[in-house]
Order: structure tokens, then C-alpha cells, then sequence
């Protein structure tokens, strides 16, 4: 796991600065910089009742938001992100939508350069969670009829991580931050973890009729924005989590890849990567790919 983790690292940093070149924009000056995008990726599959190939009729929606608003002032930086997708995905004859993807986050970090290098002293911020209700679907052995258990909603999970630490700051498109003394809480509804023969750990790693976890350990975050062509940009996200009280070996992980392929101003195409980690949740990785036509809007 470890040599996956430092060979992932250097991936990302290493192909990141090799593809910083003038297509890339100059440097914000001093002051706020405000950039955002709204994004509606739709998909939709028919067939008739003569088709004989096989399928089933679906429609498919995600719509997903980006907004930066950062500030600069000389040797200080404090850049601010707000991440937001929900997906659903509805097939023919299935009585319920179910999502394709469903979450919020909102990153913050503020730094403070060290004499004239690429160092700065740090304090990050980390908040995500979910907007809606999830499920887990069965179907009743007596009438078939499917059965849809509430697991997870808004706060349930949530994570909120903070900590100071120290930036490197290759330039405005790759950073990495690492904090050695990172706080993390995890919420979560308590009726989760108050049901008849709940074991401590197995909901979000929260204790029997407890709705929060402490944590305290290590983190490293790496961003990165890659110039592949023009018009084509990937982002990287690499968000990594040890905590000291409870097995340090055992490292969360989330990482995040989103390729924008622009047509024109108002179309482009959209590949969402995205993998985590998190043995408290469940013992393997976690995978989710989006891909689609968008309905593309920038402010």
C-alpha cells in the first residue's frame, strides 16, 4: 500500500509539471480571483419492443458544480473550493431513481509564503458529505417487490478535518500540502448506530449509540491541473488520512480524477474518476466513473 500511495504521488506531481506550458493561464494578481462552472451530463437509452438485442430503457442525469474563489496578497494565499455533483439514474419498470453519484465538499487552505520559496506555512479545512437520502435495495422473497433501506443521509456520514502543516506550492496549478497534526470528526445519526445489535465500528467506525468519531493523525492533500491540449484539461485530487489512535498503517484514501474536454461554450464532454479507501466503511476500494455530453456554463 505504501509504495502504491508514493508511486500515485509522484505520478501526479511529476506528470503535472512536465505539462505546465504556455497554454496555461498567467498567474492571478493580488486580490480575489472568482472562477466557477455548472455542469448537466445527460444520457438516454430507448428500445422497442421488436428490439431483439437486449436492453433496458434508461435515462440519466448529473449535474455537477465547481467554485473557486481564492485571494492573494503578495506572500499570502488563501485559496477556497466548493465541489458539488448529484446523479440519478432511472430504468424502465424499476419502481425507484437510484443515484449515480451524490456528494459535497468545501476545501479551504491558507498559507503563508516562507522568505522567497515555494514553502508556506498552512491551516487547512476540509467539510464533506452527501445532499440525500441513500439506500441499500433487496427484494421481498414472497412478492418480489423491492425494498429500499435507508443507510446514509445528510450528516450521516459528514467529515469535517482541520490542521496546520506546511504548503509547497509549485504554482497556482499543482500543490501539496501535508499536515502531521491533523483533527478529524465524523458525524453521524445516532438511529444508525442505536439498532439492536449494532457492534461498535461497524457504522462509519462510530461506537453503539454514539454519533461521533474523534480522530487525530496525519494528512496529505495534493491538487493538480494538468494543460493536456487545447481545451482538454485533467484535474487531480489525492486526499490521504492516517490516524494515530487507531491503526496508523491503515490509510484512508480519495482520489479524484475529472478530465474536461471542451467543444465550445456551451458543450463539452466530462470523465469523472473517482476511488476511495476508507476501511471503516468498507474493507476495498470503492470505484465510481461518470461519463457524458454536458450542458457546460462558466461564471
Amino acid at each position: 500500500m505504501k509504495r502504491l500511495l508514493l508511486a500515485l504521488l509522484v505520478l501526479i506531481t511529476s506528470s503535472t509539471v512536465k505539462a505546465q506550458d504556455d497554454t496555461a493561464p498567467e498567474v492571478p494578481p493580488n486580490g480575489w480571483n472568482k472562477t466557477g462552472n455548472i455542469q448537466l451530463l445527460l444520457n438516454q437509452s430507448a428500445f422497442n419492443k421488436e428490439w431483439t438485442g437486449g436492453g433496458t430503457s434508461s435515462i440519466a442525469g448529473n449535474l455537477t458544480l465547481n467554485y473557486d474563489f481564492n485571494y492573494r496578497m503578495d506572500g499570502f494565499t488563501w485559496d477556497n473550493r466548493i465541489l458539488a455533483n448529484y446523479g440519478l439514474t432511472k430504468l424502465k419498470d424499476d419502481e425507484f431513481a437510484r443515484k449515480t453519484s451524490d456528494r459535497i465538499e468545501f476545501n479551504s487552505i491558507a498559507g503563508k509564503q516562507i522568505q522567497e520559496s515555494k514553502w508556506y506555512y498552512s491551516y487547512f479545512l476540509n467539510f464533506r458529505s452527501q445532499f440525500t437520502k441513500g439506500y441499500d435495495f433487496s427484494e421481498d422473497a414472497e412478492t418480489g417487490e423491492t425494498i429500499r433501506t435507508e443507510t446514509t443521509h445528510f450528516l450521516s456520514p459528514g467529515y469535517l478535518q482541520t490542521g496546520p502543516g506546511l504548503l509547497w506550492k509549485y504554482n497556482e496549478y499543482l500543490s501539496v500540502n501535508i499536515a502531521p497534526a491533523t483533527a478529524r470528526l465524523i458525524f453521524v445519526d445516532d438511529e444508525f448506530t442505536s439498532l439492536p445489535g449494532y457492534v461498535d465500528g461497524d457504522y462509519f467506525g462510530v461506537d453503539q449509540g454514539k454519533s461521533t468519531r474523534f480522530e487525530f493523525g496525519a494528512a496529505i492533500g495534493v491538487q493538480a491541473k494538468m494543460f493536456l491540449f487545447e481545451n482538454v484539461t485533467a484535474e487531480h485530487s489525492l486526499n490521504l488520512y492516517s490516524n494515530y489512535l487507531d491503526k496508523p498503517g491503515n490509510v484512508d484514501i480519495d482520489y479524484l480524477l475529472n478530465v474536461n474536454m471542451s467543444i465550445n461554450k456551451y458543450l463539452s464532454a466530462n470523465v469523472i474518476f473517482q476511488a476511495i479507501y476508507d476501511d471503516n466503511t468498507v474493507g476495498a476500494f470503492q470505484i465510481r466513473e461518470v461519463f457524458g455530453l454536458g450542458i457546460n456554463h462558466k461564471f
